[in-house]
């Protein structure tokens, strides 16, 4: 099988599994607006849920995804599957017991982490001490999250992508099972979600275990941690978490910021994140994990003209499904909080403010997918250092301009400051990546960028025009609204691949292609 179609076969499955899991997560905010609104109790927990978060990508989808992948590839490529299986055995126990510690560290550690990020939250009565009691339950979840990380990369390599990204899908459930049915037990009822995180956190990691088995992975200790290939590792980690670490302190600054403005801001921020992570976890997310095994394998063989035209390949489809997601983002944002939100504590005002938030975010989708397909290059290369340099200044970027807009803009304006230094970070990593490979033939990319611009342009005006007729701001009515959402998005649809297609835009005619090969079978 060719690269492009391995990348697009799996970029296909992941984005399958993924959209499962993102339909649960929507369904899940849907129970939690319902059940908890935005405002103080909401605050505290989404507060809360950033420091395990952050860890999570800390660990396990930054810089362990980074420095394994590569790794095991090459060992698996040239050392054969009984080494690679003694090298996943390695990085497991010494991941084991790095997260061990952690773990314990950050639940003694919680009450300085919780003032440190939530600082403004001091002025308000309880919300501090709240935020630390939700962050001391579900903090262990990163234990469970990275070591899925870990066999996430194992089975990656191996060509199996379905159950690693359908796992989220039991994070959701179990968080709105315990949202649902167990409230009513706890004296602060959203300590339900916090206890379904951690259920969530254990189901992931447990469900991973048949696969690895049927495919010949036999888990056990191994306390060889001088194994060169696992020092490679860990010398690729140590800048990775850097770099990670320093894009997450973006989140961090804007939750600390947020929690100076009026209350709910925090709330708005998650909620409007929420969407706006929905097609970045389906498409960016699975392409970046899909093309970065690929890569690897060419970087390993040293080919990188191989490594150049997967490059641009993913770059092609990151672009043809980001842009008309981020301006269909900004029209369908009141119609979908509107439906899907707008009941209970979560009110019309809650709905505009939030997508005020997700109309700022939008743009960022189409940079953010950029960056998520040029850091895999600078892996696959393994080089983590370059990366890091870029988010250092991505960073100073963001709290600069949250500072400057949060004044005038609230929480929209700290919204419009990630998008602004997404745009940032997205041209510095290709800027660097043409000097680390010389001339990326981006003239294709570029191309491909302006045949779509005229079909983007005419789904944008049906979706507005299809939606302009719902009523929005009443409450109720949902199957109408659910009629009118669908009519609206299926409409620019139709009209987006349609022009894509009559644009000659090479990337959507594969897609379709294969699609239509899909149905023939």
């Amino acid at each position: 099988m060719s690269e492009k179609k391995q990348i697009t076969r799996a970029t296909g499955v992941m984005g399958l599994a993924t959209s499962m899991s993102r339909v649960a997560g929507l369904i899940r905010d849907m129970v939690v607006a319902g059940m908890f609104g935005a405002g103080f109790a909401t605050d505290a927990f989404f507060m809360a849920f950033t420091i395990p978060n952050l860890l999570r990508r800390f660990f396990a989808e930054g810089s362990l995804t980074a420095a394994f992948v590569p790794t095991f590839a090459d060992v698996q490529h040239r050392q054969g599957e009984e080494e690679a299986a003694r090298v996943a055995n390695i990085c497991w126990t010494l991941l084991f017991l790095v997260l061990g510690a952690v773990v314990v560290v950050g639940v003694l550690c919680s009450p300085l982490i919780v003032r440190a990020i939530g600082f403004g939250f001091g002025a308000v009565e309880g919300k501090l001490a709240l935020t630390d009691l939700l962050n001391r339950v579900m903090f262990p979840y990163i234990f469970f999250v990275s070591l899925l990380a870990l066999l996430t990369g194992v089975l990656n390599v191996k060509g199996h992508y379905f159950y690693p990204a359908v796992s989220p899908l039991l994070l959701n459930l179990a968080m709105i099972f315990c949202a649902i049915f167990l409230r009513d037990y706890f004296e602060v009822p959203i300590m339900a979600l916090a206890v379904g995180v951690l259920v969530g956190g254990v189901v992931q990691l447990v469900m991973q275990y048949p696969v690895l088995r049927r495919m010949g992975v036999h888990l056990r200790a191994d306390f060889h941690f001088r194994h060169p290939a696992v020092v490679r590792v860990s010398r690729l980690m140590l800048p990775g978490l850097a770099g990670v670490a320093i894009y997450q302190v973006n989140a961090v600054v804007t939750k600390l910021l947020a929690s100076f403005l009026p209350e709910g801001s925090v709330s708005y921020l998650y909620y409007s994140q929420r969407l706006f992570e929905f097609p970045q976890g389906i498409f960016i997310v699975a392409l970046a994990q899909a093309v970065l095994p690929s890569m690897s394998r060419q970087a390993s063989l040293g080919d990188h003209e191989g490594l150049k035209d997967s490059f641009r390949f993913a770059l092609s489809i990151i672009i043809l499904i980001t842009l008309p997601a981020a301006v269909g983002l900004v029209f369908c944002a009141v119609p979908v909080y509107s439906l899907f939100f707008m009941k209970g504590a979560f009110g019309y005002e809650e709905v505009r403010q939030t997508a005020l938030a997700l109309a700022a975010y939008a743009p960022g989708l189409l940079f953010l997918g950029v960056s998520r397909v040029v850091v895999p290059a600078f892996y696959a290369l393994k080089d983590t250092r370059s990366p890091v340099l870029i988010s250092f200044f991505t960073f100073l970027v963001n709290a600069g301009l949250g500072l400057a807009l949060m004044g005038p803009l609230q929480h929209v304006g700290l919204a419009l400051a990630l998008t602004l230094s997404s745009l940032f970070n997205a041209v510095a990593l290709l800027v660097a990546l043409r000097r680390k490979l010389g001339l990326l033939g981006l003239r294709a990319v570029y191309l491909t960028l302006l045949k779509i611009l005229l079909p983007t342009a005419a789904m944008g005006l049906v979706v507005w025009f299809t939606l302009s007729f719902g009523p929005w701001a009443e409450a109720g009515r949902g199957a109408f609204k659910a009629a009118l959402l669908a009519a609206g998005i299926g409409a620019g649809a139709l009209v987006y691949w349609g022009g894509c297609l009559l644009m000659r835009v090479g990337e959507a005619q594969e897609v379709f292609s294969m699609l239509r090969r899909k149905v023939a079978r």
